[in-house]
């Protein structure tokens, strides 16, 4: 007999490969953000695979960035000046591409926040 708790153990399990195959995509394609993918799929992976979860933080180019993130909630300066440099090539892109212009401000509504956020995270673990 499946149980609720089962259940829920397998959604969190197949959002956590879901998340990760997109991350995965992410390398590839500029714009698809690959370090949240792979933040929300320890999450999820937290919550359904412990040995899925080990397995990203002990990946040899996941890892890291995972690992600095979850132990101090900081973001390397090199990721950080690639992330504002993609949010603003996206906006770029969309003026160059002649997007309406409501289109442009909501683009720039959103991802502004996200860059302040971004860039006022701590760089590695604090004195």
């Amino acid at each position: 007999m499946v149980t609720l708790p089962t259940i829920r153990r397998s959604a969190w399990l197949l959002l956590g490969l879901v998340c990760v195959a997109v991350a995965v995509v992410g390398i590839f394609l500029p714009l698809v953000p690959t370090t949240p993918l792979l933040l929300l799929a320890a999450f999820c992976f937290a919550r359904s695979s412990d040995r899925l979860l080990r397995w990203l933080h002990e990946h040899p180019r996941f890892g890291p960035t995972l690992l600095h993130w979850a132990e101090h909630r900081a973001i390397a300066q090199r990721a950080k000046v690639m992330a504002v440099l993609a949010m603003a090539a996206a906006i770029g892109l969309a003026i160059g591409l002649g997007a309406p212009f409501w289109v442009v401000l909501v683009q720039v509504a959103v991802l502004l926040p996200v860059a302040l956020f971004i860039v006022t995270r701590p760089e590695g673990p604090r004195a």
